[in-house]
């Protein structure tokens, strides 16, 4: 009994002296996390803000769509590349050191947007924006995890998905409040970008270098001092040993070639880059970008005819985003990972049935093409007869008279700018009240479900599948392939990024904007599919102990804590009997 005893109060000795050092730590941590996290925003800000840009931008510089696809599309090539190059510097110079690189190109980009005299200066531009983005969005989860410590790593790693939310949300309120300057309201909002990565480059110079990175380069001084100021205790040999101890069995290994070949011949690491890879393209390809694209047109749909009412209205899309990935930051750490990535899924694939039930119902009951307009007899909009066959065409769009809840006197004409026809009564930007000009959207009864869908997609995704590739991709590697896996991870996301936002308007195109979504839904059933199988639980793991998970096996279905070699009864015991040596259990 008394030992039972003695043991019971080592055990409460150990949780108190870790809860005291957890309130210690958190402060510098979240300062930590909130200088790091400036690359969120500033990811979620120029992804969010182009799309208002460029209603001005078209207009200033005469931009056809070809140049404005370039526009938007460069940035994200330039993510891909540098994604992969930030793997590199990230090895060589360290974790801080690259930030402060991606801070000063990210300000040279917006300087240079926010002065721009043509269109070869935009696009100059937008492509060194995607450079300071893909070094960023590869280096700043892998240096919040490598800094936090296990009980922490998984919220403050969702907290930059939420600040890419936040990007976005702010981002539209900028858009918003900017569009009434016809002439440089663009700049103002493209500008703007250099003000939170300059304060990222200051904050930055005064903060630590990631304590595993320089434990990798054997600079073991340092890296316990920064321990030391991260956890706020003088008792840190023991995550010390650890990590070293993981590293050096690891280099000791009998291995002869160069890193790619070593990652992709050593079955535990590929096993985790073939999970942080795919969950990372299951992000993209659940079609989070086309909810987001088809947000204005939904809205549209549901009566509302002013440019500038629509874009507040998605600025309150964005902010239903942001605050649901703020949940996610609760939820990470209290049903872990997995369980939180199978909820948002199956949230996400409600949702996109509803989407493209909507759709496919809107399609079904389409006003008819009432009146032909006197337009060339070449053109291909003279031989529709519904809305739906006429905007499905990329050139044509429907103009209508609205009367009560029904389109009367509708006609297929065609355009040159979204904005209105290039013949025909709805031949200017400026209609009467009843005559409505639809290049995207047909007016629909079932506008409800479009709307009903769209905010169903953003409480599934943001909590869930948001932050939850960017937080599993930080954890699973070991130490000498972090940085280079991290990077390939990271390029999968922007590379089915691009092809989504390449694709997408054919996609409409050719199978309608509801098979589009039914193509989805079919996808997003894989990705459930793919993460039961082959994504661990990771909560509560040091990232050591995460890397051992893969050693067993790339069929996980839900494999956590307790099939790790020691048990968390020996990890207690071992830790007791440190920092208690004179006394044995």
């Amino acid at each position: 009994m008394a030992n039972i005893a003695q043991d019971k109060q080592k055990k409460m000795n150990l949780k108190s002296v870790n809860n005291d050092q957890r309130k210690q730590s958190s402060c510098f941590l979240y300062t930590l996390s909130f200088f790091a996290t400036i690359g969120g925003f500033l990811f979620g800000y120029d992804t969010g803000v182009v799309s208002g840009a460029m209603l001005l931008l078209k207009d200033e510089f005469a931009l056809d769509s070809f140049t404005q696809e370039i526009i938007v599309s460069v940035t994200i090539a330039a993510a891909i590349v540098f994604a992969l190059v930030s793997g590199y510097l990230n090895s060589v110079f360290g974790r801080k050191v690259t930030t402060l690189i991606g801070s000063i190109v990210f300000t040279i980009g917006a300087i240079i947007l926010g002065i721009a005299q043509n269109t070869m200066m935009l696009i100059v531009g937008r492509g060194i924006l995607g450079i300071g983005i893909g070094i960023t969005s590869m280096t700043v989860p892998v240096y919040i995890a490598e800094c936090a410590p296990a009980h922490m790593r998984g919220r403050l790693v969702a907290l930059n998905n939420a600040s890419i939310t936040c990007g976005q949300f702010i981002a539209s309120v900028i858009d918003g409040a900017f569009s009434y300057d016809k002439r440089n309201g663009w700049r103002y909002m493209l500008g703007i970008a250099g003000i939170p990565s300059a304060i990222q480059f200051v904050g930055f110079l005064f903060l630590p270098e990631s304590p595993r990175w320089l434990l990798s380069k054997s600079k073991d001084d340092q890296a316990r001092e920064i321990l030391r100021r991260i956890r706020d205790t003088d008792d840190v040999e023991d995550e010390i040993l650890d990590v070293k101890a993981r590293f050096k069995e690891q280099e000791a290994s009998d291995y002869q070639g160069g890193l790619l070949k070593r990652i992709f011949t050593t079955p535990s690491v590929r096993r985790a880059l073939f999970l942080g890879c795919g969950i990372q393209l299951f992000q993209q390809l659940s079609g989070i970008n086309t909810v987001m694209y088809y947000s204005a047109s939904i809205i549209k749909m549901s009566g509302v005819r002013d440019n500038s009412t629509a874009i507040w209205m998605s600025a309150a899309t964005s902010f239903v985003n942001f605050v649901f990935s703020l949940l996610g930051v609760w939820l990470v750490e209290r049903i872990g990972r997995r369980l939180l990535a199978l909820i948002s899924l199956v949230g996400i694939l409600i949702s996109l049935i509803v989407l493209a039930v909507g759709f496919q119902l809107s399609a079904y009951s389409s006003p008819s093409i009432a009146l032909h307009e006197q337009i060339a007899e070449n053109s291909s909009c003279n031989y529709f007869s519904s809305c739906q066959s006429c905007i499905q065409t990329s050139d044509c769009g429907f103009c209508y008279t609205e009367s009560g809840n029904t389109a009367v006197n509708g006609s297929c004409l065609p355009y040159k700018e979204p904005a209105y026809s290039s013949f025909g009564r709805c031949n200017s930007s400026s209609l009467p009240n009843d005559l409505v000009w639809a290049d995207n959207f047909c007016p629909s009864s079932y506008s409800w479900m479009g709307l009903m869908g769209l905010v169903l997609y953003l409480m599934a995704f943001a909590p869930g599948l948001g932050p939850v590739p960017w937080t599993i991709n930080s954890e699973i590697y070991p130490l000498w392939a972090r940085s280079a896996c991290s990077a390939m991870a990271t390029s999968t996301n922007w590379f089915f990024n691009l092809l989504v936002s390449l694709t997408f308007l054919t996609l409409i195109e050719n199978i309608t904007a509801y098979g589009t979504y039914w193509l989805f839904v079919g996808i997003v059933t894989i990705a459930l599919i793919f993460i039961f199988i082959f994504l661990p639980e990771t909560k509560g793991l040091k990232l050591e102990e995460v890397q051992q998970l893969f050693d067993q096996g790339s069929i996980m279905c839900g494999k956590s804590k307790n099939d790790i070699n020691r048990s968390d009864e020996e990890i207690v015991v071992s830790t007791v009997d440190k920092i208690y040596p004179s006394t044995k259990l």
